[in-house]
């Protein structure tokens, strides 16, 4: 008779140090590696984070992170996925818990998204760096918590990668990251965004965050 594992899904939330991102066959990025008061932590990352998350990320940087926990229930064994990875702050070098900033009556402006195809033929033709020049150039702009970078399936044109659609609609093929400031010049102006430094400590979406997305 054939044993019946049962695995749990539960909400997790985690504080701690940034350590190191975990990347596979070079250019893939799957996770990271957070120092909690437990000791050090592999999180797997959800798909719709890799893309925008930044490599740049320091070392020591504090964050908070949410996302389910898959628990084995023979085992014990549990796996810990992200869905929201946040900035925190550090306090006396304890694992403490942030209080949420109080809410802004404002309502927030929505986002602009470029869609990216992440199929393995525009990713080999120039998607990745394509991927990561767009967000330094979202970074250099200070358009982090404007312009969201949202990966898709494919668009049916796969000689002509890379393939994105801008914000207007405007599809373009081959695209390469030297094109990107033009690119950008055209459909994404500097002054579409000012003043975010007020921001603090509230919850930043790795899809559309300033320095890990």
């Amino acid at each position: 008779m054939s044993k019946l594992h049962i695995e749990q899904l539960l909400e997790f939330y985690l504080e701690g140090r940034f350590v190191e991102l975990v990347i596979k066959d070079g250019y893939k990025l799957k996770g990271l590696i957070l120092e909690t008061s437990e000791g050090e932590r592999y999180v797997k990352l959800a798909k719709h984070l890799r893309c925008t998350f930044d490599w740049r990320l320091p070392p020591g940087t504090w964050l908070q992170i949410v996302g389910t926990k898959k628990v084995c229930s023979k085992t014990g064994e549990y796996k810990l996925k992200a869905e929201r990875v946040m900035a925190a702050r550090a306090v006396a070098d304890e694992y403490t818990t942030l209080q949420p900033a109080e809410p802004v009556p404002t309502k927030a402006a929505k986002q602009a998204t470029i869609l990216m195809c992440q199929k393995s033929d525009c990713m080999n033709r120039g998607g990745k760096a394509l991927c990561h020049a767009m967000q330094q150039e979202l970074q250099a702009r200070d358009l982090n918590t404007q312009v969201t970078i949202k990966p898709t399936g494919c668009m049916k044109n796969c000689k002509g990668g890379p393939n994105l659609i801008m914000p207007d609609k405007t599809r373009y093929s081959r695209i390469q990251a030297k094109d990107v400031p033009a690119l950008f010049d055209r459909h994404l102006p500097t002054n579409q965004h000012q003043n975010l430094d007020q921001e603090s400590d509230a919850t930043i979406a790795v899809t559309s965050s300033r320095a890990f997305a």
